[in-house]
């Protein structure tokens, strides 16, 4: 479908970048429903191809009018924000809309729908299902990424053939840690930023997103935000590969740098593994 992008250094694609989004999960909330604001659901868990799982409130409007619906559907719109690892000022670095259709599935439906999604997303609030609270399904009619890199619309075959990056769930804990903890490392990212930005007085370079392409920066001026993507010398698949890539990167070779990014690429083995722990 069709696609609007500058030319930049290399990305994941459209649909990968969707699925990384669906894979952290997001802030989710139901929009433009009619109401005087947005219907924030329980639970949320977004499918490869964009069908979606939510728990609404039982006394929902969106429920009631699903159900009052003589095809037992409504047109919705779920809205996906994704946030920074990191306290930004603007922190909701991507969005991604999802339209489709709305249904109330039989409870037999619903409880086979919510241990498929415990699997998956586990979470406490899938409990209240049968209490208080209702599971409802979006099949996806399109959807549209909203991000640095561009803006990009989708189809579920889209979403569905693509794969999230490898270090999507990853990047959250390992960039608050390398912010906190190895501040240096940006200090030598800095000489890869474009001159303009290099001589801002007052800027700040903050972590803002990391894949197998590359590592983005915020760049936060005292007047404006600027992205920025700095690529790998070489695609990272692996978390070695990747550390190896941030070592290059940051070190290009100079040994006064390389010292800097061994303990901060170090993080990446250590995140890594709490996230293996975890799953």
């Amino acid at each position: 479908m069709g696609t609007t992008r500058l030319r930049r250094p290399p990305t994941p694609t459209d649909a990968e970048r969707a699925r990384s989004l669906t894979t952290r999960g997001g802030r989710a909330a139901l929009v433009g429903t009619g109401g005087p604001e947005p219907v924030v659901p329980a639970y949320h868990h977004v499918h490869a191809d964009g069908s979606a799982t939510l728990l609404l409130d039982e006394h929902s409007a969106v429920v009631e009018q699903a159900r009052l619906d003589p095809r037992g559907e409504i047109p919705v719109m779920l809205e996906l924000a994704d946030y920074a690892a990191v306290d930004l000022r603007e922190p909701v670095r991507a969005l991604l809309w999802i339209t489709g259709w709305l249904r109330v599935p039989t409870t037999d439906d619903a409880r086979h729908a919510a241990l498929h999604a415990a699997d998956v997303r586990p979470h406490h609030r899938l409990l209240d299902l049968g209490h208080g609270a209702v599971l409802v399904r979006i099949e996806p009619g399109s959807a549209v990424l909203a991000d640095a890199e561009g803006t990009a619309s989708l189809a579920p075959v889209e979403l569905a053939a693509a794969h999230p990056d490898p270090f999507c769930t990853l990047e959250e804990r390992w960039l608050g840690h390398l912010e906190q903890t190895h501040p240096e490392v940006f200090v030598a990212l800095a000489r890869h930023l474009p001159a303009p930005l290099r001589a801002t007085a007052g800027a700040r370079i903050r972590p803002l997103g990391v894949d197998r392409c590359g590592i983005r920066l915020r760049v936060e001026t005292p007047s404006a935000d600027h992205d920025v993507r700095l690529a790998w010398p070489r695609e990272a698949t692996t978390v070695q590969e990747l550390r190896t890539q941030l070592t290059a990167l940051v070190g290009c070779g100079h040994g006064r740098h390389t010292t800097t990014a061994g303990p901060a690429a170090e993080e990446l083995d250590a995140s890594y593994a709490g996230e293996e722990q975890q799953g």
